[in-house]
């Protein structure tokens, strides 16, 4: 699964006229976008019953469909009519999101936006779109990330399709997006977004495992907790690379002192990703640590939370929306820097 390339929602200004209602080019693109994936939706059922769909498409068509009921029945996730339909974008990626944050601080930049509330990244159905806001931040000073998402959603507010950008990465990560997106819709708190990734991925993973236990699939089982391990284990590294550059930014020294030992910090963490033997492809910077900290961060604590509760998840979904109005609460279980 492409943990570093964040399965995340685009703001949530999913509705046409809320878009054109708002001024900015940003907009029309992103209400451009939504009407182009609604015009392609098809019902799975008529896609599947097709002759000439791909079997491949069709197989995993027809796993989408199982695991969107198994959701519902097992794991009390929402029925809206989401992920009823699909829809083939022409393309290998839903979205591409857009981090940013300053030179000397781990805190993101924040976008906000109707419903969704400040979010810490800025989605764009266009890739050069993204590449070029990218550049205009970092010409203002910003460290930037620009990460490929292949799932997509606007939070159950419109029936989200089953995107052709899902299919291509196993059955397992298929079943996850579906689990993932769909736990978006049963809790959500406007403006947090590593507490909305944090849930969203504990109820993923033990969804996986019901899943693959239901399915007698223990082989698969097993394969899935260890990938799990080692990117939960490569993200460590990270956030921990995260907390001490905040103890660097917040410790008074020179501009150029910091600007140093910055770059020592980003050397030190290759050179331990390298060796735990994970990736180590693309560019470090304070944005990425950012792209990885919203999802990995706040999971630990949540992942208690769920253990506290007897592993029950209607139990689970209740706490966690009563922490949705609770900011406070929300940042006790998972402390900011």
């Amino acid at each position: 699964m492409l943990r570093d390339s964040p399965r995340i929602p685009v703001p949530l200004l999913v509705a046409a006229a809320a878009f054109i209602a708002l001024p900015g080019c940003y907009y029309v693109h992103v209400a451009s976008g939504q009407l182009e994936m609604n015009r392609r939706r098809e019902p799975i059922e008529v896609v599947i019953a097709r002759p000439e769909t791909d079997p491949t498409v069709r197989s995993r068509l027809e796993l989408a469909a199982r695991a969107r009921d198994f959701a519902m029945s097992e794991l009390g996730l929402p029925d809206n009519g989401s992920y009823r339909t699909f829809a083939d974008l022409g393309r290998r990626y839903a979205t591409w999101n857009l981090f940013a944050a300053p030179e000397f601080s781990v805190e993101p930049k924040r976008w906000c936006f109707p419903i969704a509330g400040c979010v810490s990244y800025r989605g764009y159905f266009d890739e050069q779109r993204a590449v070029k806001e990218a550049a205009h931040l970092r010409g203002r000073g910003f460290d930037v990330h620009v990460g490929p998402s292949i799932a997509y959603s606007t939070l159950g507010h419109l029936r989200d399709p089953v995107l052709n950008t899902m299919l291509g990465y196993g059955e397992a990560e298929l079943a996850a997006f579906l689990f993932h997106e769909l736990a978006h819709q049963a809790v959500y708190a406007p403006g947090d977004s590593d507490f909305n990734e944090a849930f969203a991925t504990v109820v993923e993973t033990e969804g996986l495992r019901r899943w693959f236990v239901r399915e007698s699939r223990p082989a698969e089982l097993e394969e899935f907790l260890a990938v799990r391990k080692k990117q939960s284990a490569a993200a460590d590294l990270m956030v921990a690379s995260r907390e001490r550059l905040a103890a660097l930014y917040g410790s008074g020294i020179s501009e150029e002192a910091m600007r140093e030992s910055k770059a020592a910090e980003f050397a030190q963490l290759r050179e331990y990703l390298a060796s735990g033997g994970y990736s180590t492809a693309g560019n470090f910077n304070n944005a990425r640590l950012v792209a990885v900290a919203t999802y990995e961060r706040c999971v630990p604590a949540l992942r208690t939370e769920l253990d506290r509760l007897g592993n029950g998840l209607p139990a689970f979904y209740a706490a966690m929306n009563l922490l949705v109005h609770n900011p406070a609460g929300r940042k006790k279980l998972c402390p900011q820097l």
